[in-house]
This record gives C-alpha cells, structure tokens and sequence, in this order.
C-alpha cells in the first residue's frame, strides 16, 4: 500500500513539472516566433494580434500592447543573452556611452564595452531598471529608485530598460501594489510611467501630471520564471 502511494505521489509530481516545463517552452515558443525574422513570421504576429486579451496571458497581452505603440522589444532566456543584445542595441545606434544611475547596470554596460556617465544628455540613451511592465497598457512604471528626482520628460530621448518577467502585472493598481510590497515603510517617490514609444504621439498619463514621457525605448526582458 505504501509503494502505490509513493508511486502515486511521485507520478503526481512528475506530472506537475512537466505541465511547468510545458507552459515556460510554450512562452519561450511565443517569444522566439514574434521576435524571429519578421519576413518569416509575419503571419504569426498578425495572428497573435487578433486574438482578444481574454484570450492572452498576461505576458503575452504586454508584448502585444508594447509593441503596438511603438516599443522595441528584445526577449532574453539568459543573462548573457541580454548582455550581447545590449552589446548590439549600443553598437547598431551608433552610441559611445550610456547614462546609467545603477551601479549593477554599470557594470553590465563595462561588460558589454560601454562607458557609462551620470550626466543626462538628450542623445545619449539611459540604461535603467524599472518597478513593473502593465500588461493592460503596454506601459513600463518608474520610480525615484530609478530616476531619482529627474523628470521622465527631461531624461535622453532613448530609453534602454531591463526588465524580468516576473515584473508583469495586469495593471496600474497592481503595479502600484507591488511596489507597496517591494518598499514597504521606505515607499519611493516620482512615480510615473511610459505608455507612448513614438513622441510624435503622445498620450496623456494622470501619473505623468502632463508632462510629454514619451520615449523611443527598446526593452531587454529577462525570463526569470
């Protein structure tokens, strides 16, 4: 009696991690087919962007949402490949240095080949971390913890955000959420997102208080789950 019930529990084991191993290849799969050639997959991404959020994840809704305002997106499966699509974004904008306020991100762009300097310049891109990607909005949310006390609108023109998956929320109020959790009692300041990645179209954000955020902005996201 107790083998079968071993048995069973480990069968029932195995089953769960294969439905786990199963739903992360599947999001791989989506991953790597919107962002292969687009002469070979662009029937698959009109396909994807017919279907009905209801019918997405939350991931998945943020790529479709984000890309359809303009937003460049770069899926990475591991840390080396974010370094070398960072390497790639710098060398093909033809940019010398990045502005970058993070020490760890720092040391990424040293890794990568690139200076890195506090001094905000419009046409030097700003390499930084973000709180949480809105699935609904397509939208990234910011903080003092990454801007500091800089308004979204008087930063670089180009944004370069790393971002893992385990940062997608459905919405504003959960993002907001989550920071509470992340912070607790030190709750950070200047928070404000970006919803538009084409400035000659700008919506208006009520976290934005007005001000113009719209940023060309490429997006390095970084499987963590």
């Amino acid at each position: 009696m107790n083998n079968e019930y071993e048995i069973s529990t480990e069968l029932a084991s195995l089953f769960h991690n294969y439905i786990l191993l199963r739903n992360s290849l599947s999001k791989m799969n989506f991953f790597k087919k919107l962002f292969s050639p687009v002469d070979e997959n662009h029937d698959n991404i009109q396909d994807t962007n017919t279907a009905t959020l209801e019918q997405l994840s939350f991931d998945e809704a943020f790529v479709q949402n984000f890309i359809s305002k303009g937003g460049k997106f770069l899926y990475c499966s591991h840390q080396e490949e974010l370094n070398l699509n960072l390497q790639n974004i710098i060398q093909e904008n033809h940019w010398e240095n990045v502005v970058c306020f993070n020490e760890d991100l720092k040391k990424i762009s040293t890794i990568v080949g690139s200076d890195s300097t506090t001094e905000i310049k419009k046409a030097t891109p700003f390499f930084t971390y973000c709180e949480r990607l809105l699935s609904e909005e397509g939208s990234i949310l910011f903080s003092s913890e990454q801007l500091y006390n800089n308004k979204i609108a008087n930063l670089p023109d180009y944004f370069i955000v790393f971002a893992k998956t385990s940062q997608i929320v459905k919405n504003k109020s959960e993002g907001l959420m989550g920071i509470r959790e992340t912070y607790q009692k030190n709750f950070p300041t200047n928070i404000s997102s970006i919803k538009s990645y084409i400035p000659e179209k700008v919506e208006e954000d009520f976290l934005n208080f007005g001000n113009n955020n719209a940023k060309k902005l490429y997006l390095l996201l970084l499987e963590d789950m």
